[in-house]
């Protein structure tokens, strides 16, 4: 029998793999794009950005042991599956497009559907609503940092 954390772990995975959509012409577009000095972090972002899908992948865990096949779990699972396909659209989108404005406007609107998502969660399980919390900490950070890269390359908005 599938369990419930096979499924949700592989519902994550293939979405994630959404994330590979770009080209070698997209990486060299964004790797000649002038970052904020204080952007000293940028390796650590896939390593921060696993365990944030992680924490996520264990929240809808949670919410779906609490009343699963339900429609309200259902909406929820929409929620989660929501938030992931606009947090992986980030990247190939932006470099599609190249439009720093899209990857700014992508982020700020996970963001959003984060605290709305966390605000359905927290009646369920407050387990669940806190291992959304490092998303609602870090989309910010991430959305902040593409929109200062918009002020340096203006060219690239």
């Amino acid at each position: 029998m599938i369990k419930s954390w096979m499924v949700i772990g592989g519902v994550a995975f293939v979405v994630a793999l959404g994330a590979n959509i770009i080209t070698p012409g997209d990486r060299k577009w964004f790797k000649r794009l002038q970052r904020p000095r204080w952007l000293t972090f940028e390796a650590a972002i896939p390593v921060i950005w696993t365990i944030i899908f992680i924490c996520g992948a264990w929240s809808a865990y949670i919410v779906w042991e609490q009343n699963p096949g339900t429609t309200p779990t259902w909406v929820r699972m929409g929620l989660y599956l929501l938030l992931e396909i606009l947090t992986i659209a980030y990247t190939p989108v932006m470099f599609r497009l190249r439009s720093l404005k899209a990857g700014t406007i992508l982020g700020g609107a996970g963001f959003i559907v984060g605290i709305i998502l966390t605000l359905a969660v927290l009646p369920v399980s407050g387990w669940a609503a806190l291992l959304l919390v490092p998303y609602l900490l870090w989309s910010p950070i991430g959305t902040y940092t593409t929109w200062a890269m918009v002020r340096l390359n203006p060219q690239d908005a």
